[in-house]
């Protein structure tokens, strides 16, 4: 435990100085919410992956592969997954860099969305911060969940204690720093969760006699933990450990796979685009953040839970410390102490970004445009700040509950960005005829869609009917009501010759 608590007070040590580093680059707002565009393709790659993945990389996703194995639906998220985010990277990156310049140098997607489509109403760019806010606050109790169980299960501190102490650490250095402090620490975050995963699974799988060890040892647990197609029961309290459930069926498949969807609509993975110092970067940042950054990490961390479960003689009572008891177990106290702070790391890492995007949701699309037009940049900087305090204390509330699950919240939100932003980013970027009411009335059909989805009784992930309904209304409402003007159709003609 000592050398568990010395790890980390010395990564928290490096946290912070970076925090207070950046504090003295960060003059404007375009620094604080973008960091000048000064991003190289290292730090952008990085950066992009470990604000992505988040406390469910290393404790919801290793947990839903613990509770089911290959079955259920957890290797059909990471299918989903991976061909998301590679699209968009290849497609929606460099064309989001150079439009986000191109339309007034917007450094926010609500003024993306406003100066695109020369909104002078203001209505794009004040329901679009609105739906913003409101989903990262789940977002973001997702992450102050995952940082409690995080110190819950290391050191034996009461649930609550351990979000309030989780939060405080966090909320410090993106205060400071901004999105410099964010990314650079993300930089570092992202190849702490890489090496994480890597080394435990790989060293897991050895141990075991590789993949026919693992596989044969699953199989001598209940078959359904090498069927991807077969759903697996877990109910620990209820004296059943892993049984066979039934078929997942096309539905279970299609709402798992469909988790691609939602990064097309991520403001916090999206501003990573927008930040990279030249769209010329985008290729060489693809390969980094798609290969190292994503698709090891992400089927190493199934590999972890299934691992979980031919480790333990007793089964564990939330799944979701899967990871967290399994380095503890394995390894010696200073090496478990260094791949914890990797949990700490990708749950600050995208915590950090979701508070700042929101806090430039405030400042920016709200405070300079409607409370003080002619604010100084030094004041714009102390709102995100405070803003930064606000969203985190209002997102403690929301995690309280201590039967919270990270998955859980993280799969709301992310169909809410998926669903309200993912058509219209991506009908603003490649869809000429794209109207203003187009992208207005997608924002909406979308958001709403995610909030009362879940009263039709449907088990069709709320992302796949959202995505469509708004991708739908995006269509029909650019094509009946005004078009765009021929300022915005020169515009977009300019941007799609850029090479």
């Amino acid at each position: 435990m000592t050398a568990t608590a010395i790890t980390f007070i010395v990564y928290l040590a490096v946290m912070m100085a970076i925090g207070i580093i950046t504090y003295k680059m960060t003059n404007t707002l375009s620094d604080y919410v973008l960091g000048g565009r000064q991003l190289g393709s290292w730090v952008t790659a990085f950066s992009a992956a470990a604000s992505d993945f988040s406390g469910w990389l290393l404790i919801g996703l290793p947990g839903a592969a613990y509770a089911s194995g290959m079955g259920q639906w957890s290797l059909w998220i990471a299918v989903g997954l991976a061909v998301g985010a590679t699209i968009n990277w290849t497609y929606v990156a460099k064309r989001l860099r150079v439009y986000t310049e191109y339309s007034k140098d917007s450094i926010t997607l609500p003024e993306f969305f406003e100066n695109r489509f020369r909104d002078h109403s203001n209505s794009l760019r004040v329901i679009s911060a609105l739906f913003i806010l409101v989903f990262f606050l789940f977002y973001t109790a997702s992450g102050l969940v995952a940082g409690a169980k995080l110190f819950q299960g290391t050191f034996g501190m009461g649930y609550q204690v351990a979000l309030v102490v989780g939060a405080l650490i966090i909320v410090s250095y993106t205060f400071l720093g901004g999105f410099l402090a964010v990314s650079y620490t993300d930089f570092i975050q992202g190849f702490l969760m890489f090496l994480a995963l890597l080394f435990t699974s790989i060293y897991g799988l050895i141990e075991i006699g590789g993949f026919g060890g693992l596989f044969n040892a699953l199989g001598s647990i209940d078959e359904s933990l090498l069927n991807a197609f077969q759903g697996t029961s877990y109910d620990q309290p209820g004296g059943v450990l892993w049984e066979a459930a039934g078929p997942i069926g096309f539905i279970g498949i299609i709402s798992a796979v469909a988790w691609g969807l939602g990064y097309f609509g991520q403001p916090h993975i999206l501003a990573r685009f927008m930040a990279i110092r030249s769209h010329k970067e985008i290729r060489k940042a693809r390969l980094i953040s798609v290969s190292l950054g994503l698709v090891l990490p992400l089927y190493s961390a199934l590999i972890v839970g299934m691992l979980g479960i031919v480790t333990f003689d007793t089964p564990l009572e939330d799944p979701e410390q899967v990871f967290i008891q399994l380095v503890q177990f394995v390894y010696n106290p200073w090496i478990a102490g260094a791949l914890l702070a990797a949990v700490l790391a990708a749950i600050m890492s995208t915590v950090d970004s979701q508070l700042l995007v929101s806090s430039s949701a405030l400042s920016e699309d709200f405070y300079r445009k409607y409370l003080r037009k002619d604010a100084s940049e030094n004041e714009l900087v102390w709102v995100g700040r405070i803003s930064v305090l606000v969203i985190a204390i209002i997102a403690l509330f929301l995690a309280w509950n201590e039967n919270s699950s990270v998955l859980d919240l993280v799969s709301y939100a992310w169909a809410g960005f998926g669903a309200t932003f993912g058509p219209a980013i991506l009908f603003s970027l490649f869809w000429k005829k794209t109207s203003r009411n187009g992208i207005l009335a997608g924002i909406i059909v979308g958001g709403i869609t995610i909030f009362t989805w879940q009263y039709t009784g449907s088990a069709l992930y709320e992302m796949v009917p959202g995505f469509l309904f708004s991708s739908i209304a995006i269509i029909l409402f650019s094509l009946i009501g005004q078009g765009p003007s021929d300022e915005v159709k020169e515009e977009y003609d300019k941007v799609a010759g850029v090479k």
